[in-house]
């Protein structure tokens, strides 16, 4: 009985450390300060786009805002501080409605359905979404990476994205099947949100 009881005690006691050692890992980040945020999200952009942007980030509070007030049309993301791996993105404020609204639905958790249902609104007039091409630049990293004077991200990658609605592979004389060797490809063809993506080979031997 005395051993039975050890038993129990020793898998209580792993459990309990188990559940500790979880608790832990997930702990979530701090939020960066807001002049480091600023930093990673101008490294998205091209060098003449970053210091008259618009910046969106975190205050010290978790709540997303305006980090700094943009000046050239151009609006650029700093990460989500609770990411292991950090993504900033810039775009032209033209494309900001449909940013904003996948935001919205995603705190919503409708994440899987933003595409239906921004959909429906650009096609009932509810929502604007640029019907001639508009770039969106990707930059993203590990977070425990991170040079927060600089806010560059070692071994970072990138990613061109140009929005061009309904447009059609053949037409553009296109794959619509992505690759690993940097070759533009168009992603969602025939589609509201039809885009040609453009991604530096990600493997180095090729």
């Amino acid at each position: 009985m005395k051993r039975l009881m050890s038993l129990i005690v020793l898998i209580a006691a792993m459990a309990m450390n188990a559940q500790a050692q979880q608790t832990k890992e997930v702990k979530p980040r701090a939020v960066l300060p807001a002049e480091v945020q600023i930093k990673i999200a101008e490294q998205a952009a091209p060098a003449e786009f970053r210091a008259g942007s618009k910046v969106l980030g975190y205050d010290q509070e978790g709540k997303f805002v305006t980090l700094r007030e943009g000046s050239n049309g151009y609006i650029c993301l700093a990460p989500d501080y609770k990411m292991s791996v950090y993504y900033a993105y810039c775009y032209p404020e033209s494309l900001e409605p449909f940013m904003a609204r996948g935001r919205e639905l995603t705190a919503e958790g409708k994440r899987k359905q933003r595409d239906e249902i921004r959909e429906a609104e650009f096609k009932a007039g509810k929502l604007a979404i640029p019907q001639t091409p508009s770039m969106l630049y990707g930059y993203w990293g590990p977070a425990d990476r991170l040079n927060p004077e600089t806010g560059e991200i070692a071994d970072a990658k990138r990613r061109y994205v140009i929005y061009v609605p309904y447009a059609k592979a053949a037409e553009y004389g296109m794959s619509n099947k992505g690759n690993n060797i940097g070759m533009p490809w168009l992603m969602d063809e025939g589609t509201y949100k039809a885009h040609i993506m453009i991604t530096p080979p990600l493997d180095h031997n090729h």
